[in-house]
Parts: C-alpha cells; sequence; structure tokens
C-alpha cells in the first residue's frame, strides 16, 4: 500500500540508535491514522548499522532500508531517501537519537497551514563550541541571504513532496532546506523541538564540516538566490491549449 507519509533517517555508524529509534518513531505515530514509512539510509557505516536496519524490517514491515555503496554525507543520504520514498509527506529526523520522535504530531499539525515545518531546538543539549559556531552561521546566513532562521541545523523537519521540486541536490544542501524553500515561495515555519543528549555512537561533524564548510556554501546559495528566475504567471492561447501556469509550486510566490 502507499505510504501517506515518508520518515527518512539519514544513518552512519549508529548501530545502537537504530532499534530504539525506530521504536520510540513508531510510539510517537501510534494515533497517526495516515499509512507511514520508515526509510533508514545507511551511509556505509563501517559497524552493525546495517545488520541493525535489516533486523528492524524484518520486524516490521514499515520499515525499509537503504544503502550507500560508499559514503557520501548526510546531505546525499537524505537525497536517496528523497527520491526513493513515495508518500506525499515526508518526515525527517537525524539518526542520533538527539531528535525527538514525540514532536512528529505538531510538526505534521502544522503543514495544514505551512509547506514547511522545521524544528527549533531552544535547549540544546550539544557542547559550547557547537552553540557558538551555529550562532556565528545563523548571524552569516541572515547577512548573506536576507532571511532569518533560526535553526537551519535541525534534522527534525516535515514537509510536502512539491517543495523538493525547485531544490537541488549538493553536499550540504540539508543545512539551507528552509532557506531554499522559502525563496521558492514556500510558507515554512520554525516550532520549538526537544533536543535530547546523545547516548550512543559519536559526531560526525567537527568545526570545520560544520561552521566552516557551511559557511563557504553561504555563497554558492546566494549565488543562486540572485540567479533565481522568478515565479512568473503565462496566459496561453488559445486557452483550451493548456492551462495557464500558476506562479510557483504553490501558487504563490516569495513573502
Amino acid at each position: 500500500m502507499q505510504p501517506e507519509i515518508s520518515i527518512i533517517v539519514p544513518m552512519f555508524n549508529e548501530a545502537d540508535n537504530v532499534a530504539p529509534l525506530a521504536a520510540q518513531v513508531f510510539a510517537a505515530l501510534r494515533d497517526e491514522r495516515r499509512s507511514f514509512e520508515l526509510v533508514l539510509v545507511d551511509d556505509a557505516s563501517t559497524d552493525a548499522t546495517w545488520d541493525q536496519i535489516i533486523a528492524a524490517s524484518r520486524a516490521d514491515a514499515r520499515v525499509r532500508g537503504l544503502r550507500h555503496g560508499r559514503n557520501a554525507g548526510q546531505s546525499a543520504a537524505l537525497w536517496t531517501g528523497f527520491r526513493n520514498s513515495r508518500a506525499p509527506v515526508i518526515v525527517t529526523l537525524d539518526g542520533d537519537l538527539q531528535n525527538d520522535p514525540a514532536d512528529f504530531p505538531r510538526l505534521l499539525a502544522e503543514l495544514e497551514k505551512h509547506d514547511v515545518a522545521c524544528g527549533m531546538r531552544t535547549n540544546r543539549q550539544d557542547n559550547s563550541l557547537r552553540r557558538i559556531s551555529s550562532k556565528i552561521a545563523r548571524s552569516a546566513r541572515a547577512t548573506m541571504l536576507g532571511v532569518d532562521f533560526q535553526d537551519t541545523g535541525c534534522g527534525l523537519r516535515a514537509f510536502k513532496r512539491p517543495v523538493l521540486d525547485p531544490l537541488f541536490a549538493f553536499n550540504g544542501f540539508h543545512r539551507f532546506m528552509p532557506v531554499l524553500a522559502h525563496s521558492a515561495g514556500a510558507r515554512v515555519i520554525e516550532i520549538p523541538v526537544n533536543h535530547r543528549p546523545r547516548v550512543a555512537g559519536v559526531s560526525k561533524y567537527g568545526v570545520w564540516n560544520r561552521l566552516g564548510r557551511g559557511i563557504v556554501d553561504l555563497f554558492a546559495v546566494r549565488w543562486y538566490q540572485k540567479r533565481l528566475i522568478p515565479a512568473i504567471p503565462i496566459t496561453s492561447f488559445p486557452s483550451n491549449a493548456a492551462q495557464d501556469t500558476p506562479p510557483s509550486p504553490w501558487g504563490r510566490g516569495p513573502e
């Protein structure tokens, strides 16, 4: 049966987190009437992550596993999940259990009025270096891109599949997804979500691949914003040859 919600989780060396994450997702959605699938994307882990994903899938048919043939990074794992999932609504979260699946219902409820609902970690359980680097990155994004989202690094998001249509895949796109969606005309909202300390595995990010590379990517995203063709309504003749084209996938332009 075609699922109505696809939950996509990129994972790299998170063997101890696979089973608890699946259990928490199922518990969070126990009252959800729509069907859903849990898509776990293994980015060529070197531990037993893939074995645990297979075990989770055998235990519950709603779990699907995808595995990269080589390590390609978080953005690539997310994109693999997007391209190989089927539902009209997509939810993402990180595989380290710091995101709380209990926030799913509130994110999904926001899609009644918005196209993208992003988690905003108000009580971050990270070390001081990561918190400082996030503040620096936020200031740089606001200055360079002209839009200020408090927490674009939060992996907990829910959005409608058409949001992906104007986006493009590049290494690091996941950090800019709210900005890119907003630039294309999507209605984006941030809502406070729970953030938990890591209990298993180790962080895959340091200063360079979180802050340094993110700032470099700012210039590419800024270039894209400046070159983006704006939404252009058109009229056809004869009128029955084609329907008038809406100005954006959501029928609206950027605010």
